[in-house]
C-alpha cells in the first residue's frame, strides 16, 4: 500500500483535496493521481470511493470529517471492509492506532501552530508510525523540513497552497506531496 502511494506522488505530487461532492468530477478529471476526500457521509461514501477508483486513482477519507460514523473501531472496520478506500486521514492518535491494527493505510494529519505543537507532532510521529503525516499549515518549509528530517516519515504538505511557488518550497523542503483544496494547483 505505501508503495503504490508514493508511487503515485511521485507521478504527480499534487493530491486533489477535495472539500466539496460537487468538486469530486473535477478531481477525478484532474491530473492528479491522490484524492482525499474531506467529507462526506454514510450515505454516499461507497459510490464515491467506487467512482474515484474507477477512474485509477486513490481516494483517502478524513475520518474526522465524515458524517454519520462514529470515530471508533467500528466504524473504522465498516470503512475498511464496506467502503474500501485507499486508507484514512485522522487528526487523533487513537485512530491511527485503530487503523494500523486494521492494516488500513493512514495519514496522520498535524496543525502545526507552535514550538510546543511541533514537538508533540513529532513525539506523536515516533510513536504512532503512521505511513504518512500530513503538515499544516503546508507554507512552512523550515517545519517540514525539520519533520522529515527527524522522523524520515513521508511528508505531505497541506493547508494554504495555492500557487506553483508554494507547491517547489514545500517539495525542495522535503515533501513528498502536497494537497489543496484549489482547484487551480489541481493542474500545475
Amino acid at each position: 500500500m505505501k508503495q503504490e502511494f508514493c508511487r503515485r506522488i511521485q507521478i504527480n505530487p499534487i493530491i486533489a483535496a477535495v472539500n466539496a461532492p460537487a468538486k469530486l468530477e473535477r478531481a477525478i478529471a484532474s491530473p492528479a493521481e491522490v484524492i482525499f476526500l474531506l467529507g462526506g457521509s454514510i450515505f454516499n461514501l461507497e459510490e464515491m470511493v467506487s467512482r474515484v477508483t474507477a477512474a485509477d486513482k486513490e481516494i483517502y477519507l478524513h475520518l474526522d470529517l465524515l458524517e454519520g460514523l462514529a470515530r471508533d473501531a467500528a466504524a473504522m472496520r465498516y470503512i475498511g471492509e464496506r467502503v474500501r478506500p485507499h486508507g484514512v486521514i485522522t487528526t487523533k492518535s487513537s485512530l491511527v492506532k485503530i487503523a494500523k491494527t486494521l492494516d488500513l493505510f493512514v495519514i496522520e494529519r498535524i496543525f502545526i501552530l507552535d514550538s510546543l505543537s511541533l514537538e508533540t507532532a513529532i513525539k506523536s510521529i515516533h510513536a504512532n508510525r503512521p505511513d504518512a503525516v500530513e503538515i499544516l499549515p503546508g507554507i512552512i518549509p523550515k517545519v517540514i523540513r525539520r519533520v522529515s528530517r527527524e522522523t524520515r516519515a513521508t511528508i505531505i504538505a497541506g493547508g494554504l497552497i495555492s500557487d506553483k511557488e508554494d507547491v517547489i518550497e514545500c517539495l525542495k523542503a522535503g515533501a513528498s506531496a502536497v494537497s489543496s483544496s484549489d482547484e487551480a494547483t489541481w493542474c500545475l
